[in-house]
């Protein structure tokens, strides 16, 4: 199950594919800004790209909904979330 405090949840999410970085990070970061999710990536290259996430679970299932649609210069194969430690906010 995942950790939460007060409806806030942190999860790592690794996704995999065909990833252009220099174009999905920045996409990323957008639609995190606009859920209301704070992030933070941890890692990135051609196949894989790692990002913390924080904040209520029905909004980090949509922004894993939306990147596995991605923007057309991408194709994401997988994302595996798994949660982390508790948030203190």
């Amino acid at each position: 199950m995942t950790e939460r405090h007060h409806n806030h949840f942190r999860e790592r999410m690794t996704i995999l594919g065909e990833l252009d970085a220099a174009s999905f990070i920045p996409w990323i970061q957008r639609h995190a800004a606009k859920l209301g999710l704070s992030q933070a990536i941890s890692h990135t290259s051609a196949d894989r790209i790692e990002l913390e996430l924080a904040g209520p679970e029905e909004l980090i299932g949509m922004m894993e909904m939306g990147c596995s649609l991605g923007p057309i210069d991408v194709w994401v194969e997988s994302i595996e979330r798994r949660p982390i430690g508790r948030e203190n906010a």
